[in-house]
């Protein structure tokens, strides 16, 4: 059985990202099988006892997540240029929606997926690699919802071919759930996200997005969350 390193089977096991695992090691706060690893790059067995303790257990438990449904206008990561406005900017005391009474908003989040500027609804902002992994990575089994208002006549079989056998970039896409709301309503649920895929997805079948607004990823919805506001993910929720 070959060796693997630490760091790799604890993102595995969903403990923590790898570069989380590295900075935990660093710290000294993972042990393996008892012992403490105090090397960066240390290997073990898929099988071995690995654990995270002390401090490092306590600052993985206390990682934040937070839901936004994020306005026409934000951008999901920060600008580099300064030229739009992060959604992460939102994340404020007023625009808290709870009861609860909420401190300092010292948190370090990072977006876990787009959601592009001329889209609203569901964006998960955290301080949690495992989370981030777990929506973002590229074989993600975790669903996307959005509700998309279209204009225009779209070509024959175009609701087919929505579903499965469109190609953007060069490449086919994954199969897709792609389903008539109403005469100018189309409800979309995919696998994967590339930049501006619904849009360029409907442009492709003679159609043109008006208004795209994601609902759900994963099992966690948008639900009555308003726009602008946010909250944070809930301990019993899991995507």
């Amino acid at each position: 059985m070959p060796l693997v390193r630490i760091s790799k089977l604890l993102s595995s096991r969903g403990i923590c990202s790898r570069r989380e695992a590295d900075r935990y090691i660093e710290q000294g706060f993972v042990f393996l099988n008892g012992k403490q690893v105090t090397e960066l790059g240390a290997k073990a067995l898929p099988d071995q006892h690995i654990e995270l303790r002390s401090l490092g257990k306590k600052i993985q438990e206390n990682k934040k997540t937070i839901l936004l449904n994020k306005p026409v206008g934000f951008i999901s990561h920060a600008d580099d240029e300064k030229k739009y406005k992060p959604a992460a900017s939102l994340i404020t005391k007023s625009n808290f929606f709870g009861k609860d009474k909420i401190g300092a908003l010292n948190f370090k989040l990072a977006p876990a997926g787009r959601l592009d500027i001329d889209s609203t609804g569901l964006l998960v902002l955290t301080e949690d690699g495992v989370i981030a992994r777990e929506i973002i990575q590229e074989n993600s089994a975790i669903e996307k919802e959005y509700l998309v208002r279209v204009a225009g006549k779209i070509v024959d079989k175009g609701l087919n071919l929505l579903n499965f056998g469109l190609s953007l970039d060069g490449k086919p896409l994954k199969k897709a759930s792609v389903t008539w709301m109403n005469e100018n309503q189309l409800q979309f649920i995919l696998k994967e996200g590339k930049k501006r895929q619904i849009r360029r997805m409907c442009e492709l079948v003679g159609l043109k997005v008006t208004g795209l607004k994601r609902v759900r990823i994963g099992k966690v919805k948008l639900a009555d969350l308003p726009l602008g506001k946010w909250r944070f993910l809930g301990d019993k929720e899991h995507f």
